[in-house]
């Protein structure tokens, strides 16, 4: 299978800030709280992927960039990447793998049960983002599946936004961003004479 240029740019700008993030925890420049910091980070990255895959169709329509297309499956990847790496950290160092206590978190926590439910809204779409079940589910039954997509980023900015107890001014962006762009797509779905398309 021949990977063009653009998408390896894509791959290895996807994987920067992971590097980063890596490398902050080797030099133990990630403040007094690694552990909430790798979770705050990671957590932060998922939103930035859903945020970018859901913009994909409206940058599309309003700019023209019908090249984006190509980059979606990639991107929202790259969402369900980082969203397991924002549940494993807080599974396995913060939790320890004892799902008993995970439990007990949930009910004492629940901004954790709607972060969890945003990652298992993801599972599918991350198993059925090859071209192989695409020809499975046909192209409508893939396109209807993959509108997850959205339920996902709107409980991602949800859980984000109840985990903050102070400044909110960082899930107000990420909802405001979310609901712009599902905004769009709903006024090129219900208004589509009204809506700019290049």
């Amino acid at each position: 299978m021949k990977i063009s240029f653009p998408k390896v740019v894509v791959f290895i700008n996807a994987l920067i800030p992971l590097l980063l993030l890596l490398w902050d925890l080797y030099r133990k420049q990630v403040g007094p709280n690694p552990l909430e910091f790798a979770t705050r980070t990671t957590g932060m990255l998922t939103l930035v992927f859903l945020s970018l895959t859901v913009a994909i169709t409206p940058l599309r329509r309003i700019f023209g960039f019908n090249s984006l297309g190509k980059f979606r499956r990639m991107l929202g990847l790259f969402a369900f990447f980082y969203g397991m790496l924002h549940l494993l950290t807080y599974v396995w160092f913060d939790r320890l793998f004892n799902f008993v206590s995970v439990a007990g978190d949930v009910v004492q926590r629940p901004f954790i049960l709607v972060g969890m439910t945003a990652f298992v809204l993801m599972v599918p779409l991350a198993i059925t983002s090859t071209n192989r079940m695409v020809k499975r589910l046909g192209g409508k039954g893939w396109a209807r599946l993959h509108r997850l997509v959205y339920l996902a980023a709107i409980a991602g900015v949800v859980h984000f936004w109840m985990l903050v107890k102070s400044d909110i001014r960082l899930p107000l962006t990420f909802a405001f961003i979310i609901l712009f762009l599902l905004g769009y797509r709903l006024l090129l779905k219900y208004f589509p004479s009204n809506v700019r398309i290049s």
